[in-house]
């Protein structure tokens, strides 16, 4: 028995989602010079890197990448950064994975950055699944998607053909 493959979001709209969440991210931080894309190891960063290209065609703003490496099975165990506090401290920043589905990476990955003086803090996914165990949000999404709990969403943001689809 094969495993059916349903696109929810082909190349073209995967781009398409990638700029409106760059230019949503650039209407909400339109006074800052500097700004912390920090995406969550491995597709939060590509997608990161992919809104940064963006940002970076459509703004001023000096877009700093920064990875978050969580460990997805254990998010208690201790959350790495490429960055150091003293790099983002006082500064905006935009916490980005690609699929928000329990809330359970994003509310750790949150609480990490929590841990210093922040100017401003938003979330952003392509993804935004229905099913939050924690009060977590997405400031900024690609789609919002209802699904069953027994389904999963995979993103693939690597290579030439972008797409998520559910299987």
């Amino acid at each position: 028995m094969s495993i059916s493959k349903n696109t929810i979001l082909n190349h073209q709209e995967i781009q398409h989602k990638i700029k409106r969440i760059a230019y949503q991210i650039y209407e909400s931080n339109v006074n800052e010079t500097e700004l912390i894309l920090a995406g969550i190891d491995s597709n939060g960063y590509l997608l990161a890197k992919k809104i940064k290209s963006n940002l970076d065609k459509i703004s001023d703003i000096k877009a700093v990448l920064c990875k978050v490496i969580i460990d997805k099975k254990n998010p208690l165990s201790q959350i790495k950064t490429s960055l150091k506090e003293e790099d983002y401290a006082n500064r905006s920043i935009v916490l980005i994975d690609d699929v928000l589905n329990s809330g359970n990476t994003l509310i750790y990955g949150v609480k990490h950055f929590l841990e210093v003086p922040l100017k401003q803090f938003k979330t952003a996914v392509l993804v935004n699944r229905n099913h939050k165990k924690f009060p977590v949000k997405a400031d900024f999404k690609g789609i919002s998607l209802s699904t069953s709990l027994s389904e999963h969403v995979e993103v693939i943001l690597d290579g030439k053909q972008f797409e998520a689809y559910l299987k």
